[in-house]
């Protein structure tokens, strides 16, 4: 099994960070690389679109709106894993309630090709999600 995890101090309250990221179906909204998310099975499977036209089915498996957290499984993607588990986490900064650490973390087994390829991989998809995420509040009041 391999593991990743990214952290991005974010210019916003956490409740303002949730509120954006805390939506299962919510991805659109600020990160680029996914221009389509609909829902199945009463919200808990979301199929979402890249702009490739790559289709990406997950499902929930943990959601925390007071702890602003959720987690969820890859049913399909083209991703070469299987056991897939990610977590989103919005997490307070002591003493500065403008600011929140935003943790997107995941585990996997690789399947075809080695632990460091999908490492990076995924941590690549993380970083570029979190850069986005703190563009997408810079951007909006």
């Amino acid at each position: 099994m391999a593991s990743t995890s990214v952290s991005r101090l974010v210019p916003a309250s956490p409740d303002r960070v949730w509120r954006l990221i805390g939506g299962f179906g919510s991805l659109p909204d600020w990160l680029p690389s996914i221009t389509e998310s609909t829902f199945a099975e009463g919200g808990r499977v979301r199929r979402l679109r890249n702009p490739e036209g790559d289709v990406i089915v997950e499902r929930l498996v943990e959601f925390d709106d007071t702890e602003r957290y959720y987690s969820y499984t890859i049913v399909r993607a083209p991703f070469p894993v299987v056991d897939y588990l990610s977590t989103l986490r919005v997490h307070a900064v002591s003493g500065d309630g403008d600011a929140a650490e935003v943790q997107w973390s995941g585990r996997f087994v690789p399947e075809g090709t080695g632990d460091d390829d999908v490492v990076a991989l995924f941590t690549g998809i993380y970083r570029e999600g979190l850069d986005a995420l703190r563009e997408a509040l810079e951007q909006r009041p």
